[in-house]
């Protein structure tokens, strides 16, 4: 079991110790969702995306470019720029309508290239 959560930055573990991570945080996501704690499990899911985004490779995804969202279907989500493991960009939604607010997302929510 990772000890060290608490003291260093995803950014600091290696790649083993972020794959322990990521499986003791859906541990603790699937014990909330039991007992009814919805927000501990969106904390929880949310961490473990943050961590997943360590584990690829941010040269992956280009300037410009416009992603499936995986976690909503319909949904994409045209990159500004990367910053580290956050792509920086606007919502498309299913009419190809691009969203005002500019939002960073872990790379680890983008899909497919559309």
């Amino acid at each position: 079991m990772n000890t060290n959560s608490n003291y260093y930055r995803y950014s600091d573990y290696s790649i083993e110790q972020l794959y322990e991570e990521i499986g003791i945080l859906k541990e603790k996501a699937l014990k909330a969702e039991q007992v009814g704690n919805i927000s501990e499990v969106a904390v929880n899911e949310r961490k473990m995306q943050v961590a997943i985004a360590y584990t690829l490779n941010p040269d992956d995804f280009k300037d410009g470019e416009t992603y499936e969202l995986k976690m909503e279907p319909g949904m994409s989500f045209k990159i500004d720029y990367i910053n580290g493991i956050f792509a920086w960009g606007r919502r498309i939604n299913l009419l190809n309508e691009e969203y005002e607010k500019k939002e960073a997302l872990p790379i680890s929510l983008l899909g497919d290239k559309k």
